[in-house]
């Protein structure tokens, strides 16, 4: 099929491309695109060209069936050294998105028209790799390296307005945007004085080299890990020290290296397990939602204030209820704080600090949760507590209301008990701080209405977050899987090693704290009281909040913090403990290498991700992958904990859990079902994700 027709208005060829459902630059519309331009360029009735699109984008990017394959001529910086070398100018005209390629296919081009509502990126960041056909170094040539750099290491779309701001775009069309092509082809024919993109020298001054290097240097600070940024900082430098040519041969290098890397495959993984998590089970796209007007938000605690933030920063007005006023004054005092350290940093004007705190109203009493369309309870982590309010919600929530509970761990269907009308009843659970953290997970116990669930990833996507849908269980996924780390660590102390080495082997593999470090500054009381609570003990961490040490709060935890420090020394006093409760349990320390860490705080996670599969508690290994993300801070280039196993290979982790288990005498050590299974046959998760979709 053809995807591309050429069409004649006066002696402007119009070059419209026709790909549904999103004109995906795929090798048969790369091959036709290519056909078309030679053909209008050929014609010497022809003084311009201009390239539209049907449907409901411009170009939405590459044609994403082709990733990982080999490339197929013609491969698009051909296509785009064809437009950009045309003989006759050519105008892009640009409507709904113009992504990735799409928008490399506008660049090459000699001017761009775009609608209104029209949006422009290139987000190949997000998919581990860098623009690979000509952005890196048409872009900084039209708007600045300084403009253009953020905008791709960043990877969001900008607006038709901010992108003639920049000048990327040369108009913006109030009518019809191919008419306004047309006039603009005419013009530049008629006079003749259009410039190609990459003979575009103009924005790329000394100054603006001063700039990008600046930003550069602050996003190899913040990305050391991330080889696609490392690679967009080189091949943007490049538009100053290269040659144009030089630059594309440069850029495609790297590209082609990224494509190939191990840790940009990860990256990608993670892109396409995220799209896949905001597909919901059995509930038709389109579902009808509820209407989220206004909220309330129960309790004015740190995470209570966070949540409420969430709705203020997507103005949606708010209601933060306490049981006393002192309560109230404190969490708004707080949110407003953080408001101001926003401020103070650039990142936030004070026109919307004003308007963001003035969105949050606080109350005392649940009767003001009366007129919400959706009420979040963030009180204490008790079963008890959450249920007298949910009794008492019942009572005072309008019908029709959502009401959801931010618990870590509890079960829903007991709370939802508490209520006459359990389908309006579902888990919300935000990640602290939940003004910061992305990953909402949206807990779905069985009778909840599916237009509560449709509403709740809805809200979720409007509150900044990344919504993954999970079934109900103790912990649900993320914390559940956690709870294998915690005793994974707690066994390697007793074993023989120590709390900076277990955190030095996390950090290594690329988070950002490791166990101890991160539960010295949480509090260590917090999981000191969950375990009472569940009748659950640890011999070491028990040991250590008997002793009064809860972490950087008190000054000492696994840690020692002289002068309320926030990093933290080791502690001979702690290390002794250790080794006493070594000896108490008739263990022989040893030391484990890095590697042996790794793999024992590690593969549980990966056997307990298998049984949360089984269960259906998570839909696709891709979901369990986006929450570790977004809520645990997994370095997105390994991909999550699930895409990790694959590299590792799942028949050596059977292997290795095996041995801790005979070692340990732990039976939860053994090999899940599912994971055995699938070492058995060679086979990954990621297949069993394909099967799922």
């Amino acid at each position: 099929m053809q995807t591309v027709r050429i069409a004649r208005r006066g002696a402007v060829a119009i070059v419209t491309i026709d790909n549904p459902p999103v004109n995906a630059l795929g090798a048969a519309l790369r091959g036709d695109l290519l056909g078309a331009i030679a053909e209008a360029g050929a014609d010497a009735a022809v003084e311009a060209i201009v390239i539209a699109a049907a449907g409901r984008a411009f170009i939405a990017g590459a044609d994403i069936s082709e990733f990982g394959k080999p490339p197929v001529r013609p491969v698009l910086p051909e296509v785009l050294e064809a437009i950009e070398g045309c003989a006759r100018p050519v105008v892009a005209a640009i409507h709904g998105v113009a992504l990735g390629g799409g928008l490399e296919v506008a660049l090459a081009c000699h001017a761009r028209v775009a609608t209104p509502a029209a949006r422009l990126g290139l987000p190949e960041i997000k998919l581990g790799i860098i623009p690979g056909a000509g952005g890196t170094q048409r872009l900084p040539r039209l708007i600045g390296a300084a403009d253009a750099f953020p905008l791709m290491l960043s990877g969001e779309p900008i607006s038709a307005d901010r992108a003639a701001a920049l000048g990327l775009v040369d108009q913006v069309a109030a009518g019809d945007v191919v008419d306004a092509a047309v006039a603009l082809a005419h013009s530049l024919a008629a006079t003749g004085r259009w410039t190609r993109t990459g003979e575009r020298a103009d924005r790329l001054t000394a100054q603006d080299r001063d700039a990008f290097e600046a930003l550069a240097a602050d996003a190899t600070r913040k990305s050391g890990d991330m080889p696609n940024a490392m690679a967009l900082v080189e091949a943007v430098r490049g538009v100053f020290t290269l040659s144009f040519a030089e630059g594309l041969a440069a850029e495609r290098a790297l590209f082609l290296n990224l494509v190939a890397d191990e840790r940009s495959k990860a990256l990608r993984h993670v892109f396409f397990a995220e799209r896949e998590a905001a597909k919901i089970p059995g509930i038709a796209a389109g579902t009808a939602e509820r209407p989220i007007a206004t909220a309330a938000v129960i309790g004015a605690g740190t995470m209570g204030g966070g949540i409420a933030m969430c709705f203020a920063n997507a103005g949606i007005p708010v209601t933060l209820i306490e049981q006393q006023q002192a309560q109230i004054d404190n969490g708004i005092n707080r949110v407003a704080a953080i408001y101001e350290m926003s401020v103070t940093r650039g990142s936030l004007t004070p026109e919307n600090r004003d308007r963001r705190i003035a969105l949050i109203t606080g109350a005392v009493g649940l009767a003001a949760a009366g007129r919400a369309d959706i009420v979040i309870e963030a009180a204490f982590e008790e079963m008890g507590v959450k249920q007298e309010i949910f009794s008492e919600l019942d009572r005072v929530a309008k019908q029709g209301a959502i009401l959801a509970s931010n618990t870590s761990y509890l079960d829903i269907p007991t709370i939802a008990a508490a209520t006459k009308r359990p389908q309006d009843v579902l888990g919300m659970h935000f990640f602290s701080p939940a003004n910061v953290m992305k990953l909402l997970e949206i807990v779905r116990p069985a009778g909840v209405a599916d237009d509560v669930v449709a509403t709740a990833v809805s809200l979720a996507r409007k509150l900044g977050k990344v919504p993954v849908v999970v079934g109900n269980g103790f912990g649900f996924v993320g914390n559940r899987m956690l709870e294998q780390r915690t005793k994974a660590a707690e066994r390697l102390l007793i074993a023989g090693a120590l709390p900076h080495e277990v955190d030095a082997a996390l950090t290594g593999f690329g988070f950002k704290m490791g166990p101890f470090a991160m539960s010295d500054l949480a509090g260590n009381d917090i999981g000191w009281r969950t375990r009472k609570s569940r009748g659950k003990t640890a011999a070491v961490a028990d040991a250590i909040c008997e002793a009064g040490w809860f972490g950087q709060k008190t000054g000492r935890g696994y840690y020692i913090y002289p002068g309320g420090a926030r990093a933290g020394e080791r502690d001979p006093e702690v290390e002794a403990l250790i080794a006493c409760i070594s000896k108490e349990h008739g263990v022989t320390r040893r030391r484990f290498t890095e590697a042996e860490i790794l793999a024992r705080l590690l593969d549980p996670m990966v056997n307990e991700g298998a049984r949360i599969l089984e269960e259906g508690v998570a839909t696709r290994p891709g979901d369990i992958d986006t929450i570790w993300l977004n809520g645990y801070n997994w370095p997105a280039w390994r991909g999550g904990p699930m895409h990790w196993a694959d590299t590792v290979g799942l028949d050596v982790i059977v292997k290795r859990l095996e041995a801790q288990a005979a070692e340990s005498g732990d039976a939860a050590l053994e090999p899940a079902p599912l994971l055995r299974r699938l070492a058995s046959e060679g086979k990954t998760f990621s297949e069993l994700k394909a099967k799922a979709a």
